[in-house]
C-alpha cells in the first residue's frame, strides 16, 4: 500500500476549527478525542472530523496544513463544504 498522509480539519466541541496533518486518520482522531491530540484540542473535545486531503508525501501534507492556517473561518468552512468528505471516507476504505 502507497504512503498516504493527511491534512484535516477538525471542529472542536465549542465550534473552534483546529488544521493538522498525520499519516494515519483514524488514530490521530482517537488522539484527540482522549485528550491526547494536540494541546489545543485537549480542553474541547469531543471534535469530529470535518475536512480532509489526501497526500502522497509528508511534505505535501504539513505545506496544506500551513496553507489551510493561514485560511480565515469563512475560506475553511468553505473548504469543508466543497470537499466531500463522505466520498473520500468511502473511497479510501478509511473509517472513523
Amino acid at each position: 500500500m502507497e504512503d498516504r498522509n493527511y491534512t484535516y480539519i477538525l471542529e472542536c466541541s465549542d465550534g473552534t476549527l483546529y488544521t493538522g496533518w498525520t499519516n494515519c486518520i483514524e488514530k490521530r482522531l482517537k488522539e484527540h478525542n482522549s485528550g491526547r491530540g494536540s494541546k489545543f484540542t485537549r480542553a474541547r473535545v469531543p471534535v469530529k472530523l470535518r475536512y480532509l486531503e489526501i497526500s502522497q508525501t509528508k511534505s505535501d501534507a504539513m505545506k496544506r496544513e500551513a496553507a489551510i492556517k493561514k485560511l480565515n473561518r469563512a475560506q475553511k468552512e468553505k473548504l469543508i463544504l466543497e470537499g466531500h468528505l463522505e466520498k473520500i471516507l468511502e473511497e479510501n476504505h478509511i473509517c472513523i
